[in-house]
């Protein structure tokens, strides 16, 4: 008897304790390499399924698809045990996202090494009980598996890596709102699913040389607003910065520098919806990407990379009950002041001025060409005060409506509505409703190919109020409701990344129907006859236009805009505003 519960005991305690066999099993390629090196797609997989096989805290799902064809994984801890988000709504989630930039992969290794050491850690585990991890191992599958040694040209390590675009070239960080990927679809329903407190983006920067091998960039305070932005900029940045600070770590904002050197100065990142971080502040998630240094050692990016996410996750363990009660009163503090603006700019006037550790620059002669290169000296580092534009200023205000009217038929639009979990109902009978219509009146569209598209920007438009006749089947949004940033920042044209400026609704920028001259002419002589307002507007446009006077084709043209044969849905926005 003795001998067996002596066997028992030994059991136990191997079950309680793993043995350092089993934690030699999890040694990655990144420190098998010394730090030269990073997992490729199918190791790091392979690697998540074997810590979730042999700890029960850990999970791992698929959770939709990408453009590779391959699924998007999302890997969760949770010191309960339980992964069913919808039970886990009172703890903090983190969500972690790697590989967006499959080049930039200090975060893939970092966060392999930092659920291991959770896991692995049972005074870890149990300090974190309160803390749900989720992380999206590889979210670039497709670039990740284009492994090359050459396309990060700036970069120092590692050895081999992936490329920026993904399966289809797409570059994935300018695609979370107008979501033309599976990735992006598949990233929104994770994103909904987790319902993150705190979202990290791993990625390395290029740019200036300095001295920090990591740069933050929080989400632009201003633009998150409210209580969320006054937290993110007075405690959530001092205190992270400090505590890096006591771990030996020295942490700048992004260097937002290009053509320049940072001893000029520079301004905050303005991140809007296409980015990563301004999609999750949408809802009221307090974002930040990890910029490493390009120039500076693999292994010591990486390792700072752990740092800073420990750093984050530590945070979030003392200011958990603050960072929820901010979240849920977010909604209700947007609708408080009635005005929500749409775009913005620099405040060139306000600055604060901190200590930057930079290195001396020049320009010298270039040995490859016959002009003159920037260099910067790495034996003549230097402390000195530069300034930091991190106020950003409104420079377009829209009022909040009630509700938006979005016409049947524009399942794009719904489709990513749908995505992103906003509510609406749909008109069960025809009916007649005061609202602002909206023509659109000017805008500029980009003359280059930008992920797929021609943006359009500097957009305005003409909004008139009428009674419309809306039919059975269209959609009515109402805006009090979390996702009310997501609606605002897509369904107002002239917001930076709308649904517009990307191009979902290019059809009605085309008239369809037009007119033969001399058919026309006939027409429009009856018409004057019968609408002499018309005829005075006319007669006063050529009087003071010359160029219009000289123009018939033009002076036609006004005719027939103002008559009755102009299509009403040429440059209509399809989106209605209750107020």
């Amino acid at each position: 008897m003795k001998k067996i519960g002596f066997l028992i005991l030994v059991l136990l305690l191997s079950c309680a304790n793993p043995s350092p066999s089993k934690k030699n099993d999890f040694i990655t390629t990144f420190e098998k390499s010394n730090g030269t090196e990073t997992a490729t797609y199918f190791e790091t997989i392979a690697y998540y399924k074997k810590l979730a096989n042999s700890y029960p805290e850990i999970s791992i799902q698929e959770i939709g698809t990408t453009d590779s064809g391959y699924p998007l994984h999302l890997v969760i801890f949770s010191s309960s045990k339980e992964f069913d988000f919808n039970k886990l709504q009172q703890k903090n989630s983190i969500l972690i996202n790697n590989g967006i930039h499959p080049g930039e992969s200090d975060g893939i290794d970092a966060t392999m090494l930092l659920l291991r050491d959770i896991v692995q850690n049972p005074d870890k585990i149990k300090r974190l009980k309160n803390i749900i991890l989720a992380i999206i191992p590889i979210y670039n599958v497709g670039g990740s598996l284009n492994r090359n040694s050459t396309t990060r040209t700036n970069q120092n390590g590692p050895k081999v890596y992936g490329f920026r675009g993904n399966a289809r070239n797409f570059d994935l960080n300018r695609d979370f709102i107008k979501a033309d990927t599976k990735n992006a679809k598949s990233f929104a329903e994770i994103f909904h699913k987790v319902n993150p407190d705190i979202f990290i983006d791993n990625h390395v920067s290029n740019g200036a040389d300095y001295q920090y091998a990591i740069t933050h960039l929080f989400t632009q305070h201003n633009k998150l607003g409210n209580d969320l932005g006054t937290f993110i900029e007075q405690k959530m940045r001092p205190k992270i910065e400090a505590s890096l600070l006591k771990k030996g770590i020295i942490i700048t904002p992004y260097v937002n520098v290009w053509g320049s050197t940072p001893k000029k100065g520079f301004s905050q990142f303005f991140d809007s919806p296409r980015y990563s971080t301004g999609y999750t502040t949408l809802f009221n998630t307090l974002g930040m990407m990890i910029e490493t240094h390009m120039l500076k050692p693999y292994k010591q990016r990486v390792e700072q990379t752990y740092a800073l996410m420990e750093t984050l996750i530590d945070f979030t363990l003392k200011n958990g009950s603050k960072i929820k009660k901010l979240r849920k009163n977010a909604t209700a503090k947007i609708l408080e002041k009635e005005m929500y603006p749409i775009s913005y700019e620099v405040d060139k006037s306000t600055f604060e001025t901190f200590q930057f550790k930079g290195y001396e620059s020049s320009y010298i002669n270039s040995k490859v060409t016959t002009g003159k290169r920037l260099f910067y000296n790495q034996t003549k580092p230097y402390t000195k005060p530069v300034k930091y534009y991190n106020q950003f200023i409104a420079s377009t205000k829209i009022k909040i409506p009630k509700a938006y009217i979005l016409k049947n038929g524009w399942w794009r639009v719904l489709e990513r509505l749908n995505n992103n979990n906003i509510k609406y109902t749909r008109f069960k009978k025809d009916t007649v409703i005061s609202v602002s219509e909206q023509l659109i009146k000017n805008y500029k569209t980009r003359k280059t190919a930008y992920e797929g598209h021609y943006p359009h920007y500097n957009t305005t438009t003409i909004t008139t109020k009428k009674q419309v006749q809306f039919n059975k089947g269209d959609v009515y949004i109402p805006t009090n409701q979390n996702g009310i940033r997501y609606m605002i920042e897509t369904l107002e044209s002239a917001a930076t990344d709308s649904f517009f400026n990307w191009n979902f609704f290019d059809t009605i920028l085309q008239q369809k129907e037009g007119y033969s001259p001399y058919v026309f002419e006939d027409i429009a002589e009856q018409f004057l006859i019968e609408n002499p307002s018309v005829q005075k507007a006319l007669d006063l446009k050529i009087l003071n236009d010359e160029d219009f006077a000289k123009n018939v084709q033009a002076q036609l043209n006004f005719i027939y805009k103002n008559s009755p044969h102009y299509e009403t849905a040429h440059l209509k926005l399809p989106i209605y505003k209750v107020f």
